[in-house]
């Protein structure tokens, strides 16, 4: 298929064209033209327009350059950023950015039912955001699942970290929040950190504590069914605080009452964390999709908190 989710093509037979939003077979792809209808027709039955250049061919990629000097080396920031075509806005491009001060070797490999494809191979430069892929964002609930190596290099003198395998599957959650500026593409778009270690609960170790010695013992006590994360709520001094202490202060009252409404089995539970400029919510729904002891989480009652509170199905 020599069509890509994104191409702009025109009919050999009609007066036509659009952005290629479907890929339906080797042969078929479906194409969107102005009035937003999908058109499925045979590959053979259009051409790319000469001269121009789709959206999905800016791969917002920036010249591969030598770290400046007495410029601290950044060691964490490897994104997969998922940005809507800006011309066929069902098409979703998948981007790897690469925030960090390594160069990286990376590759891509999808799984669809055991059925394994290569999507991409490259060096990616330091900060520098490069396309690997395209999904229409229609086919959510059948998309594969990704697959991703990654290996850092520097000549600087910095321990490189151990070679990085993670594999996504997406979810309706992952679009759910509120898009974002993604580094270094200049775009709005979804983020997801592959660098940063899942957040595992172990149940289990917790419940243990009950049957420690009394001078080991840890209790834990039962949360609210509601939490509220104010700052005003938790502290009389927040006045003296400053943004990055509050937001620490507030992630690690979350964590505290989510930890203990996973060791009680509460079947849900609400965080109340206001509107806000949306850092608190971001951070919290960061947490909860690397959280393996969640099923899915939404916004609570938008009748009664708005888009203020953030509502959690456990497992």
């Amino acid at each position: 298929m020599k069509y890509k989710l994104g191409d702009f093509v025109r009919f050999v037979d009609e007066k036509m064209e659009g952005y290629v939003t479907r890929i339906i077979d080797d042969q078929m792809i479906g194409v969107t033209g102005e009035d937003d209808f999908e058109i499925p027709v045979p590959a053979s039955k259009v051409t790319t327009v000469h001269g121009f250049e789709p959206e999905s061919s800016k791969t917002g990629q920036v010249p591969d350059q030598q770290q400046p000097l007495n410029t601290p080396f950044q060691s964490k920031g490897v994104y997969v950023g998922m940005v809507n075509d800006g011309k066929a806005s069902s098409v979703v491009h998948f981007y790897l950015v690469n925030d960090t001060s390594y160069q990286l070797l990376a590759t891509l490999i999808t799984d669809k039912q055991q059925h394994y494809k290569g999507e991409f191979s490259g060096i990616i430069a330091p900060k520098t955001a490069v396309k690997v892929g395209s999904e229409q964002l229609a086919d959510l609930q059948v998309w594969p699942k990704f697959k991703f190596q990654l290996l850092f290099y520097t000549n600087q003198n910095v321990l490189s970290p151990e070679p990085l395998i993670v594999e996504e599957k997406f979810k309706a959650k992952d679009f759910s929040g509120t898009k974002k500026q993604i580094p270094l593409l200049n775009q709005q778009g979804w983020l997801i950190q592959l660098d940063e270690p899942e957040v595992v609960i172990d149940a289990q170790k917790l419940k243990e504590s009950f049957f420690r010695p009394a001078e080991e013992k840890t209790t834990v006590n039962k949360p609210q069914r509601e939490v509220d994360l104010h700052i005003e709520k938790l502290r009389n001094d927040h006045q003296f605080l400053s943004s990055a202490e509050m937001l620490d202060i507030q992630m690690e009252h979350f964590h505290s009452a989510l930890d203990a409404a996973i060791v009680h089995q509460y079947p849900e539970i609400v965080f109340i964390h206001g509107v806000g400029n949306g850092i608190l919510k971001h951070e919290i729904h960061k947490a909860l999709s690397r959280n393996n002891k969640i099923q899915t989480f939404m916004d609570a009652q938008k009748d009664k908190f708005g888009y203020g509170a953030t509502k959690i199905i456990l497992k």
